[in-house]
Formats: structure tokens, sequence, C-alpha cells
């Protein structure tokens, strides 16, 4: 036999409740039409007027009164809606992950306030256990932002290292061409040394100056590299290809000499990196310097 959880007319939650005992309280008055009670199966309350087992019920309670009773309705009390705001906050949490923690801030504001939405509007609202949930995760990918960051940065002043290089080796092959260039023009003769800067600038585009700059060189000279002293004015043909040409110097502009004027400590990460003769760009670890041809 079903059996009921009813709210009488006293405002008390009776369980248990049989169809018989039902039946005897609407008769005497102990239930209405709009008191509140579910089968024991079923989650929400309802009004008993919704029940049309019991309709039979009023229809002899409303004769004995004489006035006819209400009609039933199968209208059920509506549910809660489901906080957007909570769901938003959990996705964005969860994103956190992705996103190094950045989505995670937004996260955590919005599930507070999906909280308090939620408890203020009187059971109209729901899912203040999604906006906990996303304030949580939220905040634990906020706290790890440092060890992204303690991670991350390494990484990235490895690849700031590994541009500046790239971008010194593209100076010095932007030089080394400029002086082959001003050889092509000159009778096949390299440019004096004392002022090799500036026999090639007019070859080194719009922008004259830029090539002579390492973006690694916070010195502040015009110029970050250095002519081999022994290849001035000589003839392109009778220089050996592998012979030094421009290294790395802290000697400024027209700067020229030998090993002597040799950055003393490497520019990118442990290597330095020399052009030669016949226009190539190599890196070069300090242990390989003492390999390097300086006599043409």
């Amino acid at each position: 036999m079903a059996t009921y959880t009813v709210i009488g007319n006293d405002q008390k939650q009776y369980d248990l409740v049989t169809v018989d005992d039902i039946r005897r309280w609407i008769a005497d008055g102990r239930l209405n039409t709009q008191s509140l009670m579910r089968e024991e199966s079923d989650t929400e309350f309802r009004p008993l007027s919704t029940f049309p087992e019991f309709a039979d019920a009023f229809a002899a309670k409303a004769a004995t009164m004489g006035v006819l009773p209400p009609l039933p309705t199968a209208a059920p009390a509506a549910s809660a809606k489901m906080s957007g705001i909570a769901v938003t906050s959990l996705v964005l949490g969860i994103l956190g992950v992705f996103t190094c923690g950045v989505t995670a801030l937004v996260g955590l504001i919005l599930g507070i306030i999906a909280m308090v939405k939620v408890k203020n509007s009187g059971g109209r609202l729901g899912g203040n256990g999604i906006a906990l949930a996303g304030t949580i995760v939220s905040a634990i990918f906020l706290f790890l932002i440092p060890f992204y960051a303690a991670l991350m940065l390494p990484a990235l002043a490895a690849a700031k290292q590994k541009a500046q290089s790239i971008n010194c080796a593209n100076n010095l092959k932007q030089l080394a061409i400029g002086v082959r260039i001003y050889s092509g023009d000159n009778k096949d003769q390299f440019p004096p040394a004392v002022t090799w800067c500036d026999a090639i600038r007019t070859y080194m585009g719009p922008d004259g100056t830029k090539p002579f700059h390492c973006p690694a060189d916070f010195s502040g000279s015009r110029c970050s590299y250095a002519f081999n002293t022994k290849l001035g004015g000589m003839d392109e043909n009778k220089i050996n290809p592998h012979t030094v040409m421009i290294f790395e110097s802290d000697g400024d502009w027209n700067a020229n000499g030998g090993p002597e004027l040799m950055i003393g400590k490497p520019r990118h990460a442990r290597v330095f990196l020399v052009a030669f003769a016949d226009g190539s760009v190599q890196e070069l670890r300090e242990s390989q310097l003492n390999t390097l041809r300086w006599d043409p």
C-alpha cells in the first residue's frame, strides 16, 4: 500500500501516512486542497489537489458543507533553475590548467558571486555545489601560478637568448655580405680595416646602423663587432676562405684587430659568433677559439 509524507494544517510533518488516513483527515478538516504532501518515492512536495485519487474525498467533504470542491490542477511546483554563473565558474577554473591560472582568477570571482546569488534566491536558483567546486578549483590553480612561473621563466629566458643569437648571426651574415659586395665594387679588395664600418654602411639597407649592433650587447656601443685587421685592403682572391673576418667585440665603431679584441665572455649562452672570409657564420665554444685562423 502506498504511503505519503504529509504536512498537515498544523504545519507538522507526518510520515508513512496511508491513503485511508488521508481520506479521514480530509473529512476531519486536518487537510485541505493546498496541504503539501509527497509519495515516499518522490522528492518534492505537491499540493494535495494535484493527487486525483483524493478528488472524491474532497467532493464528499464539499457535499457535506454545501460547496463545490476546487478543480484539481496538474501543475507541479517549479524546480530550481541552474545558475549559469556557477557553471561558468567551474569551466573557467578547469581551463586554468591550460592558461597557467589566468582564467582561474575570473572563475574564482564568478564562483563567489554564484554562491551568493544562489543563497539569496530563496530556492529559485540551484548550483551551489557547482559554484563551490568552481571556487575551489580556481583557487587551486591560482596558488599554482608561482609554480608555473618557476617552470616557464627559464624556458622563456632560453628562448630569448636563442632569438638574440639568431639575430646576431644574421647581423654578422649581413656584414660579411656587405664586405664582399664592397670587394666586388672595389677591384676585389676588402675595405680598409680602420674604416670598415664606414666603408660598408651604405650596403646595409635603409637602417644602415642596425646590423652593426648585437641585441645582446648592452654596452651602448655603436658597433658590437670588430674586423680582422690583417684582411684590410687585401685582394679577396688571395684570402683563405676559412680566415676570421668579423667577430664579436667591445671595440665599438671601426674596431679592428686580432684575437685580443674578441669578447671575454660569450653573449649568447656559451657560444661565440664569428663570420669568415667566405661569408659563412659559425657558433663556436670557447674551447674552439684557439683553432681559429687569423692569418689570411
